[in-house]
């Protein structure tokens, strides 16, 4: 671990630390005997030495308070790297250190002394790491030639920890400036004749065992660098033939000159573009990188060159690290013949979902499984077609996408859900993978009537259909029930405690949450035989207009308490003065202490008394609730006390939500009566049950996130248990171990290197912005794969997804991927990923939704639709293609985005 200098030979894989990320790769590649030019590492030994001597403490202070002040301010950043950059530079390097570089270049000549030329690159200890391969941070130097070119190179790469894009980095990693050390590589040059760069896997698609190489004539810096349209080549890593061909211009090449430096010319234009590989180059090089995949086990990012006697050169390997995860479990040999459709992506969490959330979601699937006659055998693992990827949860939908019944069903659900997917599964279904098979739906139509009956539900349905009163008598009588089966008897040992969960979540809630769908199925059932009634003289949009302003919706009851409470404390001049006067954070940690003034204090109180159990990402029960940490409600606070102007305030949107939805029922009405006083009276009954019922579908979410209130309390009875004995840190890691894991603590199991491995994990995943909706077992993103094949245009100016909410507004886009601390000013257009119960106090002061989630029947287009405010949902991209602060017309009718 002393050694200043040493050879990719004596270099492997669990040397970061020493040699940073870039020469462990290459001593790993070398030591598998793959084909790697020579080469040697200055270790990071050297580098700390110099970097003592820059003096650099009094700059690593300053980058750390401004990380943890504003996350990052790029200006300040900026200035910070140009100051340890000019330090490190003019540092001396110890004499001991220039003569180890010496000996070692030296080591490299040629049989007859020539000195030889190098490539000198910085090899970062926090770089090439399975969630940030940090490429092209650090610099790279080509063609260097002589011992004084090489010592200053050496020096040029240690100041290049520092460089803006380098510092900026980090930051946003999270990764420590102070826990960062730069080796340098000094590798033997290869004369290229072509080079490039190989994935062995599509980092597009996602589609594992596939090669997707960029090769141009000349040094491969043309390529990494985009300075060149180079040809680009598809095929697979195990062998056959190429799957994609298409040639670039190659305009640009680089050379290395005589003596050392590279120069970049143009090279003449052909008349017909030829591939620079032939089919048996292009089939080497994917066995090359068939054999650096299977040595890692896991794709990778490599660059090659071919010299000019044809020999193949890998002069680098890092994992790629974009990919979204397999899906556990993923199916035979990972040959994509099965798919998976994320279903917390649905419910509008892009983030993870916490170990203890995703072993609730298992009880719950495996309660789901009994229901249907299918049980799991062990109930804590879940059914065997619930998978998790990248701490989310996906259910394996190949048997229904093969069933002709289940197909319909599944594209019909989706169709009003989150059409998007649909999309993506419509097209899927043409693969022949994914073919209809031949077998008889009665089996499946039996099982579900079967269940159907067990419940109840169709003369629930049928009686909320006649008497709309009974349905929220039997929805409070559910309620009732869930209560009493849910408490926990007096006396119960730790693990009875654990017991009890376990059967609340497998035996309790899943069974309860279907008693709750008859009402508002009921509504929707009303709804469409309007429709059906009305169809000929329907115009578009009229239909969701009687949706708005619906009584009876649990989510808007909630939102208008919120707004209430808003009112009485800009009517209260001490507590207006509180929230005006101080950040979310520090009046929820003033209420948690009980020390807001008395209407905050008591007002905020009733509120949590009855919406408590709510939060962002509720569905995850490792996700704190508002009773725990209450600072996203008095950030929404803060933005409603800022709102002057009544009209649109949102009891007043509200109201004429439901004024409006009266008009358009009674214009349908009489619509309907001028083709017959029969047709007219059913339609009234119709729209008048669907106004009554349809508002109830929020029932079965807001029950199930009460139970999921009440076993997280649960478990946190058995957190604190664990934290008191030191088998925790604190009490919240219990939401980080599963179910099984915390009955081993509660034997006597130590949990917190566990806790500690898990919550890096968590904090990595994060960071994850790109969920596919939809995966198959090899890695593919079908909608990666359908966009790419369309050609889509990033830069075009009309977004197109699905109409969710009629009108058409034009506004200032607010872009949030996090609802908590989020400001939205009156009239603002909030575009989100999806959302949930969570982020609807923002929308009383939208202008406008846009999501990238969601159907004509998801809750955030239900939600704008009562809110009267136009909503466009299922956009692609809409968070990145859409800049927060620009001015966006949304056109809710005709479900586009007009961005120019």
């Amino acid at each position: 671990m002393d050694a200043l200098v040493l050879d990719f030979g004596a270099i492997d894989a669990s040397m970061v630390p020493l040699v940073g990320g870039k020469a462990a790769n290459l001593g790993e590649l070398t030591q598998a005997g793959l084909p790697v030019p020579g080469g040697f590492c200055l270790t990071v030994g050297a580098y700390r030495r110099v970097a003592e001597g820059a003096g650099l403490d009094a700059v690593l202070e300053q980058l750390e308070q401004s990380a943890g002040r504003t996350g990052g301010d790029q200006a300040e950043l900026a200035n910070l790297a140009g100051k340890a950059r000019a330090a490190v530079a003019a540092a001396p390097v110890p004499e001991d250190i220039e003569a180890e570089v010496i000996k070692a270049y030296r080591a490299l000549a040629s049989e007859d002394g020539e000195e030889v030329p190098v490539a000198v690159r910085s090899s970062a200890t926090a770089e090439d790491l399975p969630f940030a391969s940090f490429a092209g941070q650090q610099d790279t130097y080509l063609n260097v030639v002589g011992v004084d070119a090489v010592l200053d190179a050496v020096r040029r790469c240690w100041a290049s920890l520092w460089t803006d894009r380098a510092v900026s980095y980090r930051t946003t990693n999270g990764i420590p400036h102070r826990e960062v050390a730069l080796a340098a590589v000094v590798q033997r040059m290869v004369n290229s004749q072509v080079s490039g760069v190989m994935f062995t896997a599509n980092p597009v698609t996602g589609r594992r065992r596939e090669a997707v190489i960029d090769a141009s004539p000349g040094l491969g810096e043309a390529v990494v660098s985009g300075a060149v349209n180079p040809d680009r080549f598809v095929l697979g890593l195990d062998g056959g033939p190429v799957r994609e061909r298409r040639l670039g211009d190659k305009r640009v090449e680089i050379l290395s000159v005589a003596g050392g430096g590279t120069i970049q010319r143009e090279r003449p234009a052909e008349a017909e573009p030829t591939a620079c590989l032939t089919d048996e180059q292009l089939t080497e090089l994917a066995t090359l990188g068939r054999r650096v995949e299977d040595h890692y086990g896991s794709p990778q990012d490599c660059e090659w060159a071919l010299d000019e006697s044809a020999a193949m050169w890998l002069t680098q390997a890092r994992p790629i690290t974009t990919l979204f995860p397999l899906p556990t479990d993923p199916g035979p040999a990972g040959d994509g013949s099965a798919a998976y459709f994320c279903m917390t992506l649905a419910q509008g969490l892009i983030r993870p979902i916490t170990p203890m959330g995703l072993a609730s979601f298992r009880l719950l699937g495996s309660g789901v499984a009994d229901l249907f006659g299918v049980p799991a055998p062990q109930g804590v693992v879940g059914p065997g077609g619930l998978k998790v990827a990248g701490q989310r949860a996906f259910l394996n939908i190949t048997p229904a996408l093969r069933h002709p019944v289940g197909r319909k069903i599944m594209l019909k659900m989706f169709g009003v859900m989150e059409a998007r997917a649909a999309e993506v599964l419509a097209k899927l279904g043409e693969d022949p993978r994914f073919a209809v098979r031949k077998q008889s739906p009665l089996p499946l139509l039996a099982r579900v009537a079967k269940v159907q009956w067990r419940l109840r539900i169709p003369p629930r349905a049928l009686h909320a259909m006649i008497r709309p009163s009974v349905a929220e008598a039997q929805a409070r009588q559910v309620a009732d029930r869930l209560e009493r089966k849910l408490a926990v008897p007096a006396g119960v040992t730790s693990e009875q405690r654990l017991d009890h969960v376990e059967r609340s979540l497998r035996e309790v809630i899943a069974p309860t949450m279907p008693s709750l769908m008859p009402a508002p199925a009921a509504g929707f059932l009303m709804l469409g035989l309007a429709a059906r009634l009305l169809r000929h003289g329907l115009r578009g949009g009229e239909l969701q207009v009687v949706l708005r302003g619906l009584p009876h919706n649990v989510t808007t009851e909630m939102d208008m308490a919120l707004w209430q409470l808003a009112s009485r404390i800009k009517a209260d001049a001490e507590s207006a003065a509180a929230l005006n006067s101080a950040p979310a954070g520090e009046l929820a940690a003033r209420y948690l202490r009980g020390a807001l003034p008395s209407v905050a204090q008591e007002g905020m109180a009733s509120f949590l008394g009855q919406y408590g159990h709510r939060a962002v990402a509720e569905i995850d029960l490792g996700l704190p609730r508002w009773s725990d940490d209450p600072t996203h409600l008095f950030g929404v606070l803060i933005n409603y006390l800022r709102l002057d102007d009544r009209s649109v305030a949102p009891d007043a949107q509200f109201a004429k939500a439901v004024a409006g939805a009266e008009d358009q029922v009674r214009e349908l009405v009489a619509a309907a009566r001028r083709r017959g006083r029969v047709r007219g009276r059913v339609v009234a009954m119709a729209l008048g049950r669907a106004r009554a019922l349809a508002g109830m579908r929020e029932e079965p979410k807001y029950y199930l996130v009460v139970a999921l209130g009440k076993v997280r309390a649960q478990l946190a009875v058995l957190g604190t248990e664990l934290a008191e004995a030191g088998r925790l840190t604190v009490v919240e890691d219990v939401f980080f171990v599963d179910l099984a894991e915390l009955r081993r603590g509660l034997r006597g199991a130590d949990l917190r290197e566990l806790v500690a491995g898990r919550r890096a994990d968590y904090e990595r995943e994060m960071r994850r912005r790109q969920i596919p909706r939809v995966l198959l077992s090899d890695g593919t993103e079908p909608e990666a794969v359908s966009t790419q094949a369309a050609g889509a245009d990033a830069a075009d100016d009309r977004l197109v997804g699905v109409p969710a909410s009629a009108g058409n507004v034009t506004g200032i886009a607010r872009v949030v991927l996090d609802p908590v601390g989020a400001h939205l000013a009156p009239g603002e257009i909030l575009v989100a990923p999806s959302t949930d119960p969570g982020w609807t106090p923002l929308f009383l002061t939208a202008g406008g939704l846009v999501m990238e989630m969601g159907g004509a029947n998801s809750h955030g287009a239900v939600v704008a639709r009562e809110y009267g405010i136009p909503a466009v949902v299922g956009v692609p991209a809409a968070t990145q293609r859409i800049q927060d602060g620009q001015r966006i017309e949304v056109r809710g009718a005709e479900g586009c985005v007009i961005t120019g």
